[in-house]
This record gives structure tokens, C-alpha cells and sequence, in this order.
């Protein structure tokens, strides 16, 4: 009987817990001859028994019965120890060669457990980390707008948050990176601890974004000054701009009409640089300055572009101011040449107390006209020049002349004819001043059974004054001008009590 035995390689394991492929898959191959060849095929093989078992073809020889025999007994016994082989060989090719047990077991359900730790880790890794980054970019938008105390401290409580972040993810990381969930030879021990670790990871990623989720809590009232700075800003510079090509434009309509405009052209070339900062951004220069930058170009820009669109109005003023006060500066010389026909009237009528002080009028009449007139040429000067601001400053000053010489001018005209009425008439003036004064007192006793002190003293000194004046007009050569400033100081004097008394009774203060 003949025995031939091959054994196939137990196949690898693809994933745990499962075999696949010819794990101790024996096949065995057996030639068995029962009795023995004839004669003249004894000792000798055959083609075919070569084939199956491998064995090389004998030569005749005495020897070949004991051989053929002995062989027959060996291959009867490997027979018999076949099942024992088999048997034997089955566990080791389940549970040998580093696989897993295929039914699960302890250290399958703790590794379980442990995964879905490191899954809710993770997760918890996840969601601070996008707070965190969320975070970030309002601080970034607090500090780029706001540099408050408030501010500062905000900035400085994020970056302690942030190292709390820190040191809670390298607890995470080292956690992770500690054990290796999907090895083979996993141990339930090690996954208890791995899970214990991860979830100890969860817990304080869980606590931090807590205290991170407080902080921004807080953070309301700055981040919402910020965002609101931060929403001017971009129509703050775009306003700038606008404002600048306004400006620009109106300059270009002014010299097309034959005006230079060159102090408003150097004005608007002043903001230049301002307009490059602007374009820079915030970033280079900070949300506040810009902000304040964008809102003063604006504001100097929109001045240089009115100016501009009110130029040729300007322009046209001028020419007209120039004509009215060159015509004033005429009629005021002639005017003043009559002031000393007057001047000799009063000497001849009148005392001299009532018109010393108008003998400087004819030569300060004079010479403020010249002066009034120099004014004028050196204003159309600038015009011609396109000066504005001289030419305007040249009329104001040449107008204030001829205000003073017209004043002056008047003045004689006027103490003439006052003169000449009271001289007429005085009881006019007199009747006038003493009407005041009654009407006064009908005030300061209405309601009363006696007048207040503070208001009938300064009556009756009226009175009394009213009366001294009155004794001036008596004598050959009366101060009427004295007569008439005395009656116009009684007539100032009464409406001041006046005054207090309505300002008394309106405020409910009464007099004791």
C-alpha cells in the first residue's frame, strides 16, 4: 500500500475574526495496491506510480521484494497517523500566526468602547477648534478697529483662552497618538485605557469650549462698536473719493470758463496724499485714523468743490461791489464838501459846545474817501489777478471807510437839523422826556400802595435831572446840545427801570 500526502499553506486574515481562503485544507492523495505484481514486474514501478508519488524507477535487483515490503509497511503506518496529524494541525491554523479569535471576546467590545471614545473626541476636537477660529475673527476685528482699555484686555483674555485650547488639543493629540486601536494582538486592558484616556481628552475639550463659548459671550458690546465702525468704513472712503473727483471735476468746469482757481487747485492737491493713505487701506493704517482721515478728506474736499461751483458767482459779486462802492466813494466826496457850509452855519447859530466836535469831519471825510478809493484799485488788482480772497479782503476794508465817512458825513447834516427844532420848540423834547418818565411810574405802582425803593429813586433822579436840563435853555446863548444828550440820558435811564420791573414781575420776584 502506498501513501502520498501535500499539505496547502493556511491562507491570511483579512479582517477580524474571519479566515478565508484553504486554513488547514490537507489533501491527500493515496495509491494503495493490494497483492503484488507478477513476477516480471516485481521490484519495479510503474509510469503512473512515478507521477503520483514522486519516486524515482529501481533497477532489478535481488534486494527489491525486501525493499517493495518495507515501504509498504511504513506507508500503512503513516496512514494510521493521519487523523492525529489532522487533528492536531486544525487549531494551529485557526488561532496560530497572529490572528484573531473569530467569535469576538472581551477586547473586541473594549476596543468598541474605545473607537467610539476617540470618535466623540474628536468630534469634541472639532468643534473647539472652529469656535476657536471663528473667535478669532472678531478679536482680529476688535483690535484693528478698537484701541481701548477694554479692548487690550479683551485681546489679552483670548490669547489665555487660546492657551488653555492649547493645552487641552496636546492632551487630545497625545491621547490619540498613545494607542493604536486597530492592532491585531489589541488588549482589553489597553483598550479600557485608551478609552478612559479619550474620554478624560473629551471632558476638558468639552470644559474649555465652555469657558471659550463665556468669553464670547462678553464680547457683545465691543464686537458690536467694532462691526459698526467697520460697516462706515467702507462708505466713509468711498464718500472720500467721490467727494475728491467732485472736487475735481468742478475745477475743470471753473477753468474752462477762463478762472485759474489756483488756491483751490492747491487745496485739492493737498489731499493727495491723503487720498494715497486712503487707498492703502485699514490695514496698513488702522480702522479709527481711516475712518477719521476718509471723513476729513470728505469734509475738505466737498469745501474746495462748492468754492469752485460758486467761483463765477464770486467773481461776478466782486465786479459788482467794485462798481457800487467806486460810485459810494463819488457821491460820499461830494457830500463831504458840503459838511463846511454846515460847519459855518453852526458857528454862526450856535454855541460852541454845540459843534467843536465836528470840526475834524471835513478832512477825515477826505482823506478816508482817498484812503477808501487807494482800497478799490489795489481790490480790482486782484481781481485781475484772480485773487479772491485779497480782492474780498480789499472791498471789506475799502466799504469800512466809506461807513465811517458816511457816519461823520451825516453827523453834521443831523446836529444841524436837531438844532434847529429844539431851538424852534423844545417843549417837544421835554414833553417827549417827561412822558417816559410818567409812564415809568404808572408802572412801578401798579399793584402796589407804595413804589419800590429800588425803582423810585432812580425815577425821581430822572426827574430831577430832567429838570436841570431844562434850566440850561434859559440865557442868551443856550446849550441846546447839552439840552438834547441830557434828555436822551433821562429817556436811556427810565427804560432801563422799566426793564427791571417787567423783568421782576415776570420771574415772580417782588420787592420788599
Amino acid at each position: 500500500m502506498w501513501l502520498h500526502i501535500r499539505r496547502t499553506a493556511p491562507a491570511m486574515p483579512v479582517g477580524p475574526g474571519k479566515v478565508t481562503g484553504g486554513n488547514a485544507n490537507y489533501q491527500a492523495r493515496v495509491f494503495v495496491f493490494n497483492g503484488w505484481e507478477n513476477e516480471n514486474r516485481a521490484g519495479r514501478i510503474t509510469a503512473r506510480e512515478r507521477d503520483v508519488t514522486a519516486t524515482p524507477a529501481q533497477p532489478s535487483s535481488p534486494s527489491a521484494p525486501r525493499a517493495a515490503h518495507g515501504r509498504a509497511v511504513r506507508d500503512v503506518l503513516a496512514l494510521v497517523a493521519l487523523p492525529l496529524v489532522i487533528a492536531l494541525a486544525l487549531p494551529a491554523a485557526y488561532a496560530g500566526g497572529g490572528t484573531r479569535r473569530w467569535f469576538g471576546g472581551r477586547a473586541e467590545g473594549q476596543r468598541a468602547e474605545a473607537q467610539a471614545a476617540k470618535d466623540a473626541a474628536a468630534a469634541a476636537f472639532y468643534e473647539l477648534d472652529t469656535a476657536q477660529r471663528d473667535l478669532r475673527i472678531s478679536i482680529e476685528t476688535i483690535r484693528a478697529v478698537d484701541d481701548s482699555p477694554a479692548a487690550r484686555r479683551a485681546v489679552a483674555d483670548f490669547e489665555a483662552v487660546g492657551r488653555r485650547i492649547d493645552e487641552a488639543s496636546h492632551q487630545y493629540i497625545d491621547a490619540v497618538d498613545a494607542h493604536d486601536l486597530d492592532r491585531d494582538d489589541l488588549e482589553a486592558s489597553v483598550a479600557a485605557q485608551a478609552r478612559t484616556e479619550l474620554t478624560r481628552a473629551k471632558d476638558e475639550l468639552g470644559r474649555v469650549k465652555q469657558e471659550l463659548d463665556r468669553f464670547a459671550d462678553g464680547l457683545g458690546p465691543l464686537l458690536g462698536k467694532a462691526e459698526t465702525q467697520l460697516a462706515r468704513l467702507a462708505p466713509a472712503v468711498e464718500r472720500a473719493r467721490q467727494a475728491l473727483l467732485a472736487a475735481s471735476d468742478a475745477l475743470d468746469a471753473v477753468r474752462a470758463g477762463g478762472l485759474r482757481a489756483d488756491d483751490l487747485a492747491a487745496r485739492l492737491a493737498a489731499l493727495a496724499p491723503e487720498l494715497t493713505k486712503l487707498n492703502q487701506g485699514a490695514g496698513q493704517h488702522g480702522v479709527p485714523l481711516t475712518l477719521e482721515r476718509a471723513e476729513r478728506v470728505s469734509r475738505e474736499a466737498e469745501a474746495v468743490r462748492a468754492e469752485a461751483g460758486r467761483l463765477p458767482e464770486r467773481a461776478a459779486e466782486i465786479d459788482h461791489r467794485l462798481v457800487s462802492l467806486r460810485t459810494r466813494a463819488q457821491a460820499l466826496t461830494t457830500r463831504s464838501e458840503q459838511v463846511e457850509p454846515i460847519l459855518s452855519e453852526l458857528r454862526r447859530r450856535f454855541s460852541a459846545a454845540c459843534w467843536q466836535d465836528l470840526q475834524h469831519v471835513p478832512d477825515e471825510a477826505g482823506e478816508h474817501v482817498r484812503q477808501a478809493e487807494a482800497r478799490l484799485r489795489e481790490a480790482q488788482a486782484a481781481r485781475d489777478a484772480q485773487r479772491w480772497p485779497d480782492a474780498t479782503a480789499l472791498l471789506s476794508t475799502a466799504r469800512a471807510l466809506l461807513n465811517t465817512t458816511d457816519e461823520a458825513v451825516s453827523a453834521a447834516g443831523d446836529r444841524l437839523t436837531r438844532l434847529n427844532a429844539v431851538q424852534k420848540d423844545p417843549r417837544a423834547e421835554i414833553d417827549r422826556t417827561r412822558f417816559a418818565i410818567r409812564d415809568a411810574q404808572r408802572l412801578a405802582m401798579a399793584g402796589r400802595n407804595t413804589p419800590d425803593p429800588r425803582h423810585a429813586r432812580p425815577l425821581d433822579d430822572s426827574v430831577a435831572r430832567l429838570e436841570r436840563a431844562i434850566g440850561t435853555l434859559e440865557g442868551r446863548h443856550p446849550d441846546y446840545w447839552h439840552f438834547l444828550t441830557e434828555t436822551e440820558a433821562v429817556r436811556r435811564a427810565v427804560a432801563d427801570v422799566v426793564a427791571h420791573i417787567r423783568e421782576e414781575r415776570g420771574t415772580g420776584i417782588t420787592g420788599h
